[in-house]
């Protein structure tokens, strides 16, 4: 045998073919390609293309879909082909036997009329029928995919004239549905899981950010593990009313999941939003709540509640923290520093009150919140820190929210210098966006 699924010119030799451990030969290397995908399309093919010729002159595989019954059918002339039909075009056929007990059909067919009933009764297109008949077939063989009891599909081949299926023919077709059952589900199992998965990981990404009139609001985030692209870091923005709010939190922990909890906070966040709009009672509303999970985590956060002037030349931004570092306010003449906020971490305890700060921005002023995996980035020298965080910004000051976040993230990545990092999550909100800067 050879690797890769490939069947060596010796064996597809329909002479050798006939002896059985040829033909075992071919089921051991159509299994061990399959075997080799995980791919639910590829490993039909390489069902259907290694069938060909030896075991068989033409093949389809029919394929279940179990949530909605519908049948696909894979094959033919064209491997690579598919049709759909749907299940109650089988009904009373010998292919919805197989499809229902799993059990094998071997049907004759008579070879004055080609396109008989045997075609009929177990290929349910007509396009393919006539690709079968033009073989002037001999036998059709029907055979159950069934893989941990469940009849997944069906393996349809044809034999043309002179080549009927034997006993030791159908048997050989059996062992080699059974191989392909195998790999068939498998594929069809990681598929599924990595729908899922999928669909869990669009729901827990950092959301796009919206446009707000008279303000400039930009983001960056870096997981730990960054192949994952989530983590225990996240941000929001959104619209409660006539007023916006942010939030950036950190959950303890990474991967994913921490990134299952920042999912649950973000959206109780949100939900509680409907009630409550300052964000001292935000946070103390989401406490209350996040303090009864059974996770046995924490998590810090930043709220601000942002109500700009129409004209965009000011804001005012209402502040309240839980357990997390005060942002970074940059007026637009330079003048930095970061605001002495502070807050009880969410999920120690149950009733907590959290003050509520307000800051007025002008044309150019930014505030800007991190998470810890800014300011304490580990480099060569130590702790990224914040005293180095805030000379930074000042270089930055009236540049606007996405430059400044862009170069909080290439500064702390060149502090890292390739070096393990915890989550990092940087949000800017700018007032009236950049400020005739230059860089």
């Amino acid at each position: 045998m050879t690797s890769g699924g490939t069947i060596p010119d010796d064996v597809r030799n329909p002479l050798l073919a006939d002896s059985a451990a040829v033909r075992a030969e071919i089921v051991d290397e159509v299994g061990l390609a399959m075997t080799g995908s995980l791919n639910l399309r590829r490993c039909v093919l390489q069902l259907l293309t290694g069938v060909k010729p030896d075991i068989a002159d033409w093949a389809v595989v029919v394929w279940v879909n179990p949530r909605t019954g519908g049948l696909t059918l894979w094959g033919g002339d064209d491997p690579s082909a598919t049709a759909k039909t749907s299940r109650r075009s089988i009904a009373g056929q010998a292919l919805e036997r197989v499809l229902v007990t799993g059990h094998t059909e071997l049907l004759h067919v008579a070879l004055e009329d080609p396109a008989s009933d045997a075609l009929a009764t177990m290929i349910p297109n007509a396009g393919l029928r006539e690709q079968a008949a033009a073989l002037r077939p001999v036998d059709v063989l029907g055979l159950g995919l069934t893989a941990r009891g469940v009849t997944l599909g069906a393996l349809v081949m044809v034999r043309g004239q002179g080549r009927g299926f034997s006993e030791q023919d159908v048997a050989v077709g059996e062992q080699l549905a059974a191989r392909a059952s195998l790999a068939l589900d498998s594929a069809r199992l990681y598929e599924q899981t990595s729908r899922v998965a999928a669909a869990l990981k669009e729901s827990l990404v950092p959301p796009e950010l919206p446009a707000i009139p008279g303000l400039d609001i930009a983001a960056r985030y870096r997981p730990a593990i960054e192949h994952l692209d989530i983590g225990g870091d996240f941000y929001d923005v959104f619209t409660s009313g006539d007023e916006w709010l942010a939030v950036l939190g950190d959950v303890c922990g990474k991967g994913v999941d921490a990134a299952v909890l920042t999912g649950r906070a973000r959206q109780s966040i949100r939900t509680a939003a409907h009630f409550e709009r300052e964000p001292g009672a935000l946070l103390a509303a989401f406490n209350t709540v996040f303090s009864q999970d059974t996770s046995n985590r924490f998590i810090t956060l930043v709220c601000l509640r942002m109500r700009p002037a129409a004209d965009g030349s000011s804001a005012e931004v209402d502040i309240a923290v839980a357990g997390h570092a005060g942002p970074v306010l940059v007026r637009a003449d330079g003048r930095t520093e970061q605001l002495p906020i502070e807050g009880t971490v969410a999920g120690v305890v149950p009733r907590v009150d959290y003050p509520t700060t307000t800051v007025r921005l002008e044309q150019g002023d930014a505030l800007l919140v991190f998470t810890d995996g800014v300011e304490e980035a580990r480099g060569e020298s130590g702790f990224y820190g914040t005293d180095r965080l805030i000379r930074l910004l000042r270089e930055y000051a009236g540049a606007g929210a996405d430059a400044m976040c862009g170069a909080v993230e290439q500064d702390v990545v060149e502090h890292l210098d390739g070096r393990a990092h915890d989550d990092i999550a940087v949000l800017a909100i700018s007032c009236g966006g950049t400020l005739g800067w230059q860089s």
